[in-house]
């Protein structure tokens, strides 16, 4: 028996999948294990940025390494900061 290389509550993205409409990127986290579809093992994932959550199969998934997350982060972060100085402009 197969075992899931993933588990609940770690944070995975997407990748190579070919309907790329239907794919938000950004970081997922892994809310519940499911039962394999023929060979596949599949999850169930989240992201924070939709109210859905998506199955996602095991080779469409890579986890996030955390320097990742941390840049990002900051990014956000840097973009508020860039906005609260222009707003404090205005009266």
């Amino acid at each position: 028996m197969t075992r899931h290389i993933y588990s609940v509550g770690q944070q995975v993205s997407f990748v190579g999948r070919v309907v790329t409409y239907l794919r938000r990127a950004g970081v997922f986290s892994i809310t519940k294990l499911l039962p394999p579809v023929g060979a596949e093992l599949q999850y169930r994932v989240k992201s924070e940025h939709e109210g859905h959550e998506r199955v996602a199969s095991e080779h469409e998934l890579h986890v996030v390494k955390l320097e990742k997350s941390i840049v990002v982060a900051r990014s956000r972060l840097s973009s508020i900061e860039s906005a609260a100085r222009v707003f404090a402009r205005f009266p």
